[in-house]
Parts: structure tokens; sequence; C-alpha cells
């Protein structure tokens, strides 16, 4: 338990300490927000800092932090470092970056920033890569919640049942303005995910008599009963709960909405930091209930909806294992609508189309949540583990046009703050794809030196290219987002 708890004391200190020193190497200051300059009624559209925040939280808090911190507890307690400081240093300074960074762009997309701060190739790069992994993202939080709430209810309504109503939802929320569905409904969410996460923590501590928490200091090895190494599997099976390109693709929408540079910590930087508690929590319920003693753990366990609906009826009984469900459904039917909405915007940028205008905003609503339900048909799993790995790719480029930006426009030593997570985040994305069965299946030895030495070339072209060429700061020309 002790270690459950001091990794809570040190996220909270990592977001007033090191949020802190982010935010002074940013600079926020008092110009006007895009949500003023570019208003429109439907994307663009200021609203309350408190809205903003659970928008934010909700929309980056989908199943990554729940199903992902469950199976990254199958490696044991050593999950938790890579919750608390991944969270710190690398997930919450990736967010506030691709928050701010659009904020200053006029609300761009992610692709638009990479553009601009990494080059034309790498905006191609990203639209492609950013746009498939949303269609992924929003089928992962399709499918995975009509699976739990098939599990609430009659037979009769199966999963594809519920997949074809959320996908309904879907639709009105990619397509209808931001403060008519999205601004409205996630307040509602967000008590339903605060009751979840204060049900599920709180019963695990009151039941560490009978199912004790793992502590980090008597458990510092792999538990992982496939033995699947640490390195780099853990850091890609976590994803969201510790750092997420996902949330590079959320963030925009919400600069879009914010009234003030100097709410962007709270925001982007605290949303982070609140998932990550998230993450924690479920990490180490999972490795407490599952765990049988002798480093072993009892029945096979992995993040999906089953493993959630026995945890949750079995730590909080019938009536508060059906409102922890209401709280898990809730995280990824908010983090898939707006997933299809970031697709949806992603391409209005793209091909510079006015999302003022309703038929246009439909006319690529309708063939996005489209392929999303061709997708849906793919098994579960695969498309996952494909979106582990693309997740963490696109973290990793934000994380380095960050750097960029930092080195270029603020001062060269404060691209440090993104490019040292740039750089193992590099070598994690490598290494991962090049031994993983999903990808080429090498030895350990091998795909682990290829990704070490990918991430020393990009950090070597990074100083050289970028960092031994800063001179004085210079003037950041605001993209102009023509497709709004």
């Amino acid at each position: 338990m002790f270690s459950f708890l001091i990794g809570l004391v040190v996220l909270v200190l990592g977001y007033v300490i090191y949020g802190a020193i982010i935010e002074k190497r940013f600079g926020p200051d008092d110009r006007q927000t895009p949500a003023y300059t570019k208003e429109d009624g439907a994307d663009y559209v200021p609203m309350p800092t408190w809205r903003v925040f659970l928008i934010q939280l909700l929309n980056i808090a989908g199943l990554g932090p729940i199903f992902g911190a469950i199976s990254g507890a199958l490696w044991g307690p050593a999950v938790y470092l890579w919750i608390v400081f991944g969270t710190i240093f690398a997930g919450a300074v990736h967010d506030y970056l691709s928050g701010m960074l659009s904020e200053r762009n006029n609300g761009a997309s992610i692709s638009e920033i990479v553009g601009k701060y990494m080059g034309t190739g790498m905006k191609q790069v990203m639209r492609v890569f950013s746009v498939v992994l949303l269609v992924m993202v929003g089928t992962v939080f399709m499918v995975g919640p009509a699976g739990l709430i098939a599990l609430l209810t009659p037979e009769s309504l199966n999963v594809k049942f519920w997949t074809i109503v959320i996908l309904a939802y879907y639709t009105l929320a990619t397509f209808l303005p931001i403060d008519k569905v999205i601004g409205n409904i996630y307040p509602v969410f967000g008590i339903c995910l605060i009751v979840m996460a204060l049900g599920i923590g709180g019963a695990t501590i009151l039941n560490s008599g009978e199912r004790p928490m793992l502590e980090l200091w008597d458990h510092f090895h792999n538990m992982h009963p496939g033995d699947l190494p640490i390195w780099p599997m853990m850091f890609i099976t976590v994803a969201c709960g510790a750092l997420s390109g996902f949330h590079a693709t959320q963030s925009p929408m919400m600069a879009r909405c914010i009234k003030s540079e100097k709410h962007g910590r709270r925001i982007f930087y605290g949303a982070m930091v609140a998932e990550g508690v998230i993450a924690l929590i479920w990490a180490a319920a999972a490795s407490a209930f599952f765990y049988e003693g002798g480093n072993k753990f009892g029945a096979p366990f992995v993040g999906d909806s089953t493993t959630v609906y026995t945890m949750s009826t079995s730590l909080l009984g019938p009536v508060g294992g059906v409102l922890a469900m209401l709280g898990v459904i809730a995280c990824p039917i908010t983090s898939g609508d707006t997933a299809f909405r970031s697709a949806r915007l992603t391409l209005a940028d793209w091909f510079k189309l006015n999302q003022k205008d309703w038929r246009k905003r439909l006319a690529l609503t309708i063939p996005v949540l489209g392929i999303g339900y061709l997708i849906s048909l793919v098994d579960y799993q695969i498309v996952w583990r494909y979106f582990s790995w693309s997740n963490q790719t696109l973290a990793m480029i934000a994380l380095w046009a960050g750097a960029v930006y930092f080195c270029k426009y603020r001062n060269k030593n404060y691209g440090w703050f993104a490019a040292i997570p740039a750089t193992y985040m590099t070598a994690v994305s490598v290494a991962y794809i090049l031994q993983a069965k999903e990808g080429l299946k090498l030895a350990a030895g091998i795909s682990n030196t290829i990704g070490v030495v990918c991430a020393v070339v990009c950090l070597g072209i990074y100083i050289v290219r970028v960092y031994l060429k800063a001179g004085e700061e210079l003037e950041d020309v605001p993209l102009e987002v023509s497709g709004n």
C-alpha cells in the first residue's frame, strides 16, 4: 500500500513543481486565444476552465489508463514507476506542449504543428498517421464499451447492437457544435469517472488485509507470467496511463476553447496527472486482486471488459460494481467521440474545408465513422496492439516537435525538457515494433540494439541541425488554419 500512496503523492508534487517549471519555460501570456479570435460557434467556442478541464480529462482518459494499466500490472509493481515518472516527465509535458503549441497556432491540428516545426515531409507523415490512429482509437473505444454494456444487459442486446448505438452517438458528437453535446454531457460522465476511481481505489485499500497491494521494494522484478520483457513491452502496453500520442490529437480541440493561455497548465498538464492517478489506481488494484503469493498471479488477467467487470463486482458488490462499470463505460465513450471529431478536424485542416458549414462537417463525418465501423469488425486485441504502438510513436514525434519549438523560439537549453523523453520513446517504439509479434519478431538483443541506435541517431540529428544552430529567440509566426 505504501508504494501506491507514495506514487500518488509524487504525482501531485510533479504537477505542483515540475508542471510549474514547464509552464515558466513556455511563458504563457495575456494574448487573445483562438476561442475568441476565430470563434465560429462550432469548434472554436470559449468555455469555462472547469468545463474545459473535464472535457480534456475525459477525452484522454479512455480505456488506456484502465485496460493499459491492468495489462501493465502483469509486470508487477515496476509499472508504478513508469506510470508516475512517465506521467510527470513525459506524458504531461507532451500534453502541455501539444495543447499550448496548438493554442499559439490558432488551434491547429497536431499534424500541422509538426509540419511547421519539423518540415513538410513530417507534416504529410503525421497527417496520415494521426488520422489512422484516431480512427483506430475511435474504433477501440466503440467496441470496448459495447462489450462492457453487453455484460450488464440481456443477451439479446449483444455487442453488435451496442456498437451500433454507440456509433449513432459518435455521429452526433462528431458533427454537432462542441458545446451542444460534448460540452453538456461530459460533466455527468466526469462524475461517473470520479466515482469509479474513488470506489476501486478505496475498496482496494479497505481490502488490503485480504488482498494486500504489492510493494515495489518486495517485488522489484519482472513478474510477467509469459516472461515478456519489461523493456520495451511494458512501456508500450501501458500507453495512455503514462504517455500517449492520442492526447496530442485531443489537446488542440481544447486549445480552441480555452479563455486564457495561463489556464494551460491546469488543463493540459493537470488532466494528464489526473489520468496518471487513474492508471495507478487500476494497476495497484489489479496486482493486488490477482496476486496469489509466491510471486505468482492467479487466473490469467488482461486489460479487457471481463477483468474490469470481475474486479468491480468483487470489490464493490453488485450496486457499487455497476457504478464503477458505468465509469469505465463513460471513459472510453468520451474518448471515442472526440477521436472521431479530431479526425474530422485533422482532415479539415489538411484539405482546407471550412467546418462552420454544416454540410462540409457532415461530408467528413459520415466516411470517418463508416471506416471506424468496418474496422470494428476486426479482432479487438489486434486493433489494440497496433493502436498501442502507433500511439507511442505519435507521442515521440510530438515530443520532438516540442523540443524543436523550445530550442528555436524560447531557449535552446529548454529543448531538453522534451528531447530527453523523445529520445527514450524513440528507442522504445523502434525496439517494440521490431520485437513484437505484430511487428518483425526479431530477437530482443537485435531489436533493442537497433532501437537504441535509432534513438541516438535522432538525438544526434536534433543536436546538429537544431540545438547547435539555435541562436537568439525568433518570432514564432502563428499558423493560419484556413479549415475553420
